[in-house]
């Protein structure tokens, strides 16, 4: 009892708000009145009661359980969208199901579902061909790749995304060097697509140009350092992978 006491006096404002915040809820939703004096007398507690009694749905924490669920148990959720495909054999459904195949490391699997919904008006489906790229080159397939990607190469979407790299990289791996390079060179705009450059930085390094791997990834972390929290934060994976990097080419 007392570390709650001590909780709430050093949270007073905290909870004050909190009950604002319930209060407002409850007299614009015409809850009944008996719920604004649990908030006010019973602080803390009395608004989670009424958070969990009137404001979250059955619906939010149903989503939740999924998610967890999902993760948890992911052959579970597999097995639930095999069911939903087999009783409709739709493109929604076949896309959810690769997609959950590709998540759970069942490459060919979810390959072999995206190709066949590639059909009709789906043909150069944006997102479909995306994921198949991906697919592609976890299976080392970089022919795939680079044949597939010009179905979508057109759209300005996919100048500046993942699959892009992987298309680049594709090139590179099939021995067409020049290609990879001018690929990745229209990534390396100023405070942008740090994935991009990075991966152009990690190519540079295997062409054995050091010095111009080793300037790229400066100018990377030189930006990071004018970055607010926000911004670094979203980036902080290819900043962290430069510093590696960099101290690696000395």
């Amino acid at each position: 009892m007392g570390y709650f006491l001590q909780f709430f006096g050093e949270y007073y404002y905290l909870v004050a708000i909190l009950q604002a915040v319930c209060v407002y809820h409850c007299v614009r939703k015409g809850n009944q009145k008996n719920w604004i004096w649990i908030i006010i007398f019973v602080p803390a507690i009395g608004c989670l009661i009424y958070l969990f009694s009137e404001v979250i749905t059955k619906r939010d924490i149903t989503t939740v359980q999924s998610g967890i669920s999902t993760i948890i148990n992911p052959a579970g959720r597999i097995k639930d969208l095999e069911r939903r495909l087999e009783f409709s054999n739709t493109f929604d459904n076949k896309v959810a199901l690769a997609d959950a195949y590709l998540a759970n490391g069942m490459t060919q699997e979810a390959i072999a579902l995206y190709e066949s919904c590639l059909v009709g008006v789906f043909d150069d489906n944006q997102y479909v061909v995306t994921q198949l790229i991906e697919g592609y080159y976890q299976s080392a397939r970089y022919e795939d790749v680079i044949k597939i990607a010009q179905k979508i190469i057109r759209f300005s979407e996919f100048s500046k995304s993942h699959a892009h790299i992987l298309y680049a990289l594709s090139l590179e791996q099939a021995g067409k060097q020049e290609q990879a390079e001018k690929e990745l060179m229209t990534m390396r705009g100023t405070y942008s697509n740090f994935e991009g450059r990075f991966n152009y930085g990690q190519f540079l390094v295997r062409a054995g140009r050091n010095n111009e791997a080793k300037q790229l990834f400066k100018e990377i972390l030189e930006e990071a350092s004018h970055m607010n929290s926000g911004e670094s934060r979203n980036n902080r994976e290819w900043f962290r992978k430069t510093r590696e990097e960099l101290g690696k080419i000395g």
